[in-house]
């Protein structure tokens, strides 16, 4: 599957931590966008002192992943964007 748009733009911790959040405002229920946002912001935080930069991109990419899997499952609306704008 392809990456999500807006995936290749993402760079930097920060840039992916605003990423997923708006991948989670594609998601159909509320509750399942408040589980995923909570998620989302403790493995931001978990992983807030990582300096390695190859640790970084490894992280970046296979959070981009996991979120493209996610929103294939849950079945975010056809033409849902999570862009960086």
């Amino acid at each position: 599957m392809a990456p999500l748009p807006g995936a290749e733009l993402v760079q930097k911790p920060l840039q992916l931590y605003r990423y997923l959040l708006r991948c989670c405002q594609q998601l159909p229920t509320k509750g399942i966008q408040q589980h995923y946002k909570h998620a989302i912001r403790q493995s931001f935080r978990v992983h807030s002192d990582e300096d390695n930069p190859e640790r970084i991109q490894q992280i970046i990419k296979r959070a981009i992943e996991d979120a493209d899997w996610i929103m294939n499952k849950v079945g975010a609306p056809p033409g849902s964007a999570c862009e960086l704008g």
